[in-house]
């Protein structure tokens, strides 16, 4: 007797172990992945096949370049030293006091000659005078004395200011 009440015990234990097994329903999920697969098939078709770009072409006469009189670009040495374009001297990275009083010359010299800027360049004041400046340093130099020049050509009144790289 002790027997037969011993196999339904355990016999129980199994019908209540495998009724409360879960099993996972399939049914909702192929349902969201035919779904997810018609709005791909439907969207796949609007997608950009193919971008159109122009690659700058390498110029080859560089020699019959002409730069433009107006462009200021101020060079950043080695030496820590600044140049407006050609002219020596222009002060120091630690010191940049001459090249923002040149600088505010040179903008001030535009203004009284009514030099004004062809783009439509949208400045903080409004003034429409060229006074793009480009800023040129060696790729060894710290990124921080980079920044204190861009400062110093912002105090000018220079706008836009704009890093110049060769060699990429």
């Amino acid at each position: 007797m002790l027997g037969n009440f011993f196999r339904a015990t355990v016999s129980n234990r199994l019908r209540i172990d495998a009724m409360n097994k879960p099993t996972i329903n399939v049914t909702p999920l192929i349902d969201v992945l035919l779904v997810l697969l018609i709005i791909f098939m439907v969207v796949s078709p609007l997608k950009p096949h193919s971008f159109k770009a122009e690659v700058p072409h390498e110029q080859k006469d560089l020699a019959s370049v002409v730069p433009n009189p107006d462009t200021l670009i101020v060079f950043i040495h080695h030496d820590l030293t600044l140049n407006l374009n050609k002219e020596p001297n222009a002060g120091t990275v630690d010191d940049p006091a001459p090249i923002i009083d040149r600088l505010k010359q040179v903008f001030d010299q535009r203004r009284q000659n009514g030099d004004i800027s062809g783009r439509e360049i949208v400045t903080p004041d409004g003034d429409r005078t060229e006074r793009t400046v480009f800023i040129k340093a060696p790729r060894d130099i710290e990124y921080g004395k980079v920044v204190r020049v861009i400062d110093a050509v912002k105090q000018s009144g220079a706008f836009p200011i704009s890093l110049q790289i060769d060699e990429l």
